[in-house]
């Protein structure tokens, strides 16, 4: 199990029962990198890849 599991598990667990919208996803991972800059290029990467899932091509 890699460390970052654990917080994906807690987000399962916690908030797995609720839907929400890409664009609320969108706004709280704008907040996040404003409050954490550092961690930028990783919410962009991951953003772009929850994007382009449908893509044939990637």
């Amino acid at each position: 199990m890699y460390f970052t599991d654990r917080g994906l598990e807690e987000l399962a667990s916690r908030r797995g029962d609720e839907e929400v919208s890409f664009s609320w996803l969108a706004d709280q991972m704008k907040i996040f990198v404003d409050l954490n800059p550092e961690f930028e290029v990783s919410v962009e990467r991951l953003a772009t890849w929850l994007a382009r899932l449908d893509d044939e091509d990637d």
